[in-house]
């Protein structure tokens, strides 16, 4: 598995470990969770995927894939009350970024808030951006 920008011994060390699961929520899965998909989805020891808690979400989140994460990330506390009362047992693994809906997608502010309350939870310490 090669990734881009990545050096081919870096690439073969990460073929055989273990790749962290990372789920970002937010409400409508339109821009904030898509673009911290999109930012951190490029980065070899990492899974991602995004979702959302209302109805009407691009990708609803489910009791699946809150279960298939090892870390979630969600944008307020109204996500990650609802994805408690999905899933109990949920919240060991949930972080409330405090990130509130007034950004649009691939927004520069948006971005540089997920690369500040983001990378600090992942083992990882670089920094991403979008591609």
């Amino acid at each position: 598995m090669e990734t881009k920008g990545y050096s081919p011994v870096f690439n073969y060390l990460m073929a055989d470990m273990e790749k962290t699961k990372v789920l970002f929520v937010c409400s409508g899965n339109i821009d904030r969770s898509p673009t911290a998909e999109g930012m951190f989805k490029t980065r070899p020891d990492l899974e991602v995927m995004s979702a959302g808690t209302s109805l009407l979400a691009r990708r609803r989140v489910t009791r699946q894939l809150v279960e298939w994460a090892d870390k979630i990330f969600v944008m307020e506390q109204k996500h990650a009350d609802r994805l408690e009362h999905l899933e109990p047992g949920a919240r060991a693994k949930i972080v409330v970024l405090n990130i509130p809906d007034e950004y649009h997608r691939n927004d520069p502010e948006l971005i540089r808030l997920l690369n500040e309350r983001v990378t600090p939870y992942l083992q990882q310490s670089s920094t991403c951006t979008t591609h």
